[in-house]
């Protein structure tokens, strides 16, 4: 039973309201309130988050290479106004508060929002064929804006106040257990973070089983890969959000798990998936990621200085569904998995050689043999303003130095290994999210097309973060084309 990549899932929330409460924007705020209405003027409208070339690169409708025929800044020549794509669709910030109230389990009263936008989110909603009543039931009839106002009047450790096109809406509140009142892990920001990650995973989760057209009952084990902790002063981090995603989608013969592991996290998902159906333990099982409220507008400054638009206003969340062989679906070589062990530390030369070269060798291969390779795919457009530069082309760089060093390239063959073998990177920097899976749909698309026959994902984190070890992460996996499949010829 050769495990498969069988569907996957894009869904992209432009929430510029919310970028106020992105852990860099917040702790700067608070250090100097002046630099909220600067954050507020350099704000995107949604047709602009939406015609944004690499988002529509994200939902499926441009190709990856494409983005390199378009003038950068991107955000000055945008693509077509697309909200749906091939692989997903971006929700409006009125849309998404919505989804976080039908996310809210309603014993906990977390989310309020003001009566009459609570009817204009449900016709707004309604339209959406993603979602049922019995979502809708769930956002209820709302609050007046006098008893928002009241809540609100207890201060940022009880409640925060919830925006659309820059008017009070609504507010999110610590939860009215009397437990909650003394816990900082149950703390409105930290609960919203937890909110944020659940909503964008399962409506992640709910495109995928559309894509799929299965029953959520048939999902048989959720993994989450999101980037959060949810639990309380006892336990934090330590709550499922996999399962509470599931509960959300209706996966009622579903369990699941959370993975942990910063940036590589989603790789290891996947692996542990493939691993689980290879096993025969389970036969569908969804890897799913939630947008990370914490990056939102992480690198707002160096955007500030450049006088350019925050575009680190957009959450992103996937999704993916892991089968058995369905003779059609890329395969899963689980026999060539990339993984960085301790002794590597974090020597980029070891780190590289593990993840990339070991597990070719392992299959008889070349560097040169790999199609396509997909790195940490942030969007340069975030990155080179804050002086982090071009994140996937220093990794391509790499990868095509160990080309050299391996005798399969010579040096001036560099800059065609990363215009062959690359691709430019447009991925939110929502930390989990642009660990290479994002290009999983456009590589599926490419085999089913004829123009690639195998892909490697590679991921790599920091584990110093967590301020336990100086260690490195480091994992990849490679997907071949299904060698049942019937030849598409390339048109």
């Amino acid at each position: 039973m050769k495990p498969v990549i069988k569907n996957y899932a894009y869904t992209m929330y432009h929430v510029p309201n919310l970028v106020r409460y992105g852990s860099k924007p917040m702790r700067e705020i608070e250090k100097n309130p002046e630099l909220y209405p600067k954050i507020h003027e350099l704000l995107r409208s949604y047709f602009e988050a939406v015609s944004y070339p690499p988002n529509q690169v994200f939902i499926g409708n441009i190709k990856p290479d494409d983005l390199r025929a378009i003038p950068r800044p991107w955000f000055k020549n945008p693509a077509g106004a697309f909200r749906s794509g091939k692989f997903g669709e971006i929700f409006s910030e009125d849309e998404f508060l919505g989804l976080l109230k039908i996310a809210d389990v309603h014993d906990y009263e977390l989310i309020w929002l003001e009566k009459t936008f609570t009817a204009h989110v449900k016709n707004v909603l309604n339209e959406n064929p993603i979602l049922q009543e019995t979502d809708l039931q769930k956002i209820g009839e709302g609050k007046s804006i006098q008893e928002i106002k009241e809540k609100l009047e207890k201060g940022e450790n009880f409640s925060l106040p919830l925006l659309y096109e820059n008017i009070l809406v609504g507010c999110f509140n610590r939860s009215k257990d009397v437990h909650a009142q003394e816990d900082e892990a149950l703390s409105p920001h930290h609960l919203m973070e937890g909110l944020v990650a659940k909503a964008s995973g399962a409506l992640a989760l709910k495109h995928l089983i559309r894509r799929e057209g299965i029953g959520p009952e048939e999902i048989d084990f959720i993994l989450s890969c999101s980037e959060e902790a949810i639990g309380d002063r006892y336990n934090r981090g330590g709550g499922s959000l996999a399962k509470a995603m599931g509960e959300m989608c209706g996966c009622q013969n579903a369990t699941g798990s959370d993975i942990k592991s910063f940036c590589v996290g989603p790789v290891y998902a996947i692996v542990f998936a493939a691993s689980l159906v290879k096993a025969g333990v389970v036969k569908n099982v969804a890897v799913v990621g939630g947008g990370c409220l914490a990056k939102l507008g992480m690198k707002f400054q160096g955007h500030l200085a450049s006088g350019m638009p925050i575009i680190e206003d957009t959450l992103a969340s996937f999704a993916f569904l892991i089968a058995g062989d369905d003779k059609k679906s890329p395969i899963i070589r689980l026999d060539a998995i990339g993984k960085n062990n301790i002794k590597n530390a974090a020597k980029p030369e070891s780190v590289t050689r593990a993840v990339v070269l070991e597990p070719l060798q392992k299959l008889g291969k070349k560097i040169t043999d790999i199609d396509k390779y997909a790195v940490q795919l942030e969007n340069p457009e975030i990155t080179e303003p804050s002086k982090t530069g071009d994140v996937p082309r220093k990794n391509y760089d790499t990868i095509a130095a160990l080309a050299v060093m391996n005798g399969e390239i010579t040096p001036a063959d560099m800059p065609a290994f990363r215009e062959k073998h690359g691709m430019p990177g447009f991925s939110p920097t929502q930390g989990h999210v642009p660990a290479a899976v994002p290009y999983v749909g456009h590589a599926v698309e490419a085999m089913e097309n004829g123009e690639i026959k195998n892909a490697m994902f590679v991921a790599r984190g920091s584990f110093f973060l967590g301020r336990m070890t100086q260690l490195e992460d480091g994992m990849s996996f490679i997907i071949e084309k299904n060698p049942k499949r019937k030849e598409v010829k390339n048109v």
